[in-house]
């Protein structure tokens, strides 16, 4: 019995294999057509990669002669960082300055007294104040641990609070203002007043204040004082020339006085002394001294002296011309009049800025500032003002507040500096408004003068410039291997991987006839070479000044084929020497501006950038190349489209015919076997 054939299905004749034969042949247009999208691709893969890389290194360049450029950056030391150091913004001028910090800024921290474990902070209504800003707790009462979490949950930023175990079985409640300053008292309104009396956080006081130097006697005169400088027949300071009118205590020129400050008050911390202070400008007394004659010098005529009776004899008469004096007195104006005077017999200036500029000035001195203070010294020394002082007073500050902190941890008060010998006071000990683009940060209490040195950030510089030279080598790198066919171009890149170097090979020389290429590394390495003048006096000029060159390195024996490829070395110890001694120089060759029009116009980083954009911009060399490979890779893609319709209705086409033809074989095939059948049947039937 012959087999089941079914045409397009069995293969009986090997139709199959015949119709892929056939196939094969009428798909080699769409094969060759598949390799050049391929292809295309791959170019269009190897365009953006360079685009990748030239931008990368373009925003490298830009760094180098931006308003960000790294030849700019300051960077700071000090040599008490404990207790202060400084910050410097990219304008600050190169410059050391020594600072003490007295004090830094200190905010109120109070503590309860100690508390049972399981205490209940009463409902109520608790408001703390910190300068002008106020927090309102609406506390339904509750444990000391939930009352702390709910101060810090609701301060927003104003007040703190913590929980600390004091002994065993007791706890106390810290709550202290965030921001510092005198002027950011920690005040408590409503329950908060009630809570922190009841745990003996703070106590109520009696307000009270102490006034003294209202009366001539209170005043003594200048005592262990020499004036330096001091000039022949200028007055001496004298307390003559003090009164007191209408309350006020007068200092004409060259008047002067020390009161002492009252026992009671001298040695309490909490206790300020403040007056004003103002003063009036009047005639130069130095005018009259300068237009005073000198009278000549006569020695005692003589007397004669016998048994007590003593006869003089008549002074002598002299008729010499009037002599004005040949040396004038000079004017003195000085804003330094005040002074405290401690009990080890030192003294400290007290600060007036601002004496001769506003009709009068406040002085508010805090006695912890002038622990050991024993006097105030007046000393006008001045020859064209008289001063005039309100009374001295001293007063409790914390009775201003009507409450004292019982367990103070610390309590608010301002910095306090000397910069170069001026002492200046601010609330915060982040201080940006003293030297110009410099902020100072306070941390402690300097045990001696600390120097404070802004300096070239010469590492950020270095950093910027091994980027520039890393991303310079890697762009040269790409273009060697798309435009040159020398396996030893990729061998010697031993940063890539061994997969990365074998991805490499397949790209050598995939644009070795495209001279875009090859225009762009010979553009840059011009530019790269090429002595930049900025100014007559410069010392500076290449980049092969500071180390940075095709062979920097000086090794003997002429240029290797690694060096011919144009990549950049590093000489760093040059280099290091270079920045340190020539860094504006540096700065120049990168980007300068010729013109005087404030805006950079030449130098390496500044033509690189130029050079580069022409490329990678949009509308650029590479955008129109990889445009071009767009509409090719789409023709292309149209055109597979087509053929593969075209290899589809072909192949159908083929299994068709080829299935007709077997179906038409297994027909007469089977009229061959019908016919044998009954040629066989009529031999049997003889």
């Amino acid at each position: 019995m012959a087999g089941i054939n079914i045409p397009g299905v069995t293969d009986k004749y090997n139709t199959n294999d015949t119709i892929e034969k056939l196939m094969k042949v009428e798909r080699i247009p769409l094969t060759r057509e598949e390799k050049q999208l391929e292809t295309l691709k791959t170019q269009k893969d190897a365009w953006r990669d360079i685009n990748t890389h030239l931008t990368s290194l373009r925003d490298t360049i830009k760094t180098l002669y931006s308003y960000e450029n790294p030849f700019n950056n300051k960077m700071t030391t000090s040599t008490q960082e404990h207790a202060i150091t400084a910050e410097a913004s990219r304008a600050a001028d190169l410059q050391s300055f020594k600072v003490d910090v007295i004090q830094p800024a200190t905010s109120d921290r109070f503590l309860s007294g100690e508390l049972e474990k399981d205490f209940k902070v009463p409902r109520g209504i608790y408001i703390y104040k910190v300068g002008e800003k106020k927090v309102t707790i609406n506390w339904k009462g509750g444990s000391l641990s939930d009352f702390s979490e709910a101060i810090n949950k609701r301060s927003n930023g104003v007040i703190k609070s913590m929980i600390i175990g004091s002994s065993q079985g007791k706890k106390s409640i810290l709550i202290e203002a965030v921001a510092t300053g005198k002027e950011n008292k920690l005040i408590f309104e409503e329950d908060a007043k009630t809570f922190a009396i009841d745990s003996n956080m703070i106590s109520p006081v009696q307000k009270n204040a102490e006034t003294f130097g209202d009366s001539i006697n209170q005043l003594a005169s200048i005592t262990n004082y020499t004036e330096e400088n001091a000039q022949k027949r200028m007055p001496t300071l004298s307390l003559e020339k003090v009164s007191i009118t209408d309350k006020y205590i007068n200092v004409e020129p060259r008047g002067g006085f020390e009161i002492a400050i009252p026992e009671s008050v001298s040695n309490e911390k909490s206790y300020h002394i403040n007056f004003e202070i103002k003063s009036l400008n009047i005639e130069d007394i130095t005018h009259k001294l300068n237009e005073t004659p000198l009278n000549p010098v006569l020695q005692e005529s003589g007397r004669a002296e016998f048994e007590g009776i003593i006869v003089k004899n008549i002074n002598s008469d002299t008729e010499l011309p009037i002599r004005l004096p040949e040396e004038k007195v000079r004017p003195i104006e000085s804003k330094n009049v005040l002074f405290a005077i401690m009990a080890d017999g030192t003294e400290k200036l007290i600060d007036t800025n601002g004496l001769f500029t506003y009709d009068s000035i406040k002085i508010d001195l805090p006695l912890s500032e002038y622990q050991g203070i024993q006097k105030i010294a007046v000393r006008n020394v001045n020859t064209s003002k008289s001063l005039s002082l309100t009374p001295f007073s001293a007063y409790d500050a914390n009775e201003n507040l009507g409450f004292k902190p019982n367990n103070a941890v610390s309590e608010a008060d301002d910095a306090i500096i000397k910069y170069e010998g001026i002492r200046i006071t601010r609330p915060s000990n982040d201080i940006d408004d003293i030297i110009p683009e410099i902020t100072l940060h306070l941390h402690d209490k300097t045990e001696k003068t600390a120097t404070i040195a802004v300096k070239a950030d010469v590492e950020a510089s270095k950093d910027a410039l091994i980027s520039f030279v890393g991303e310079y080598n890697q762009t040269v790198a790409k273009i060697n291997i798309l435009s040159q066919t020398k396996s030893d171009i990729i061998d010697e890149l031993t940063y890539l991987t061994d997969e990365e170097k074998e991805k490499q090979h397949e790209l050598l020389g995939m644009f070795q006839t495209d001279f875009s290429l090859t225009n762009i590394k010979s553009n840059m390495q011009s530019i790269i070479s090429t002595g930049y003048k900025f100014s007559d006096d410069a010392e500076i000029t290449m980049l092969s000044q500071i180390g940075i060159s095709t062979n920097a390195s000086g090794a003997s024996g002429g240029y290797s084929q690694s060096k011919l490829r144009g990549y950049l070395e590093i000489d760093e110890k040059k280099l290091d020497s270079s920045l340190e001694n020539h860094l504006d120089d540096i700065k120049n060759i990168f980007g300068y501006d010729t013109d005087g029009d404030l805006i950079i116009d030449s130098g390496i980083a500044f033509k690189l950038d130029k050079q580069i954009s022409a490329y990678t911009q949009t509308g650029g060399i590479l955008a129109m190349k990889t445009a071009n490979l767009d509409s090719k890779i789409k023709s292309s893609e149209t055109r597979i489209t087509r053929l593969e319709e075209q290899m589809e209705d072909k192949e159908a086409e083929l299994r068709y015919k080829y299935g007709q033809m077997e179906g038409t074989l297994n027909s007469l095939e089977s009229q061959q076997n019908s016919l044998n059948n009954f040629v066989k049947q009529n031999s049997n039937n003889k």
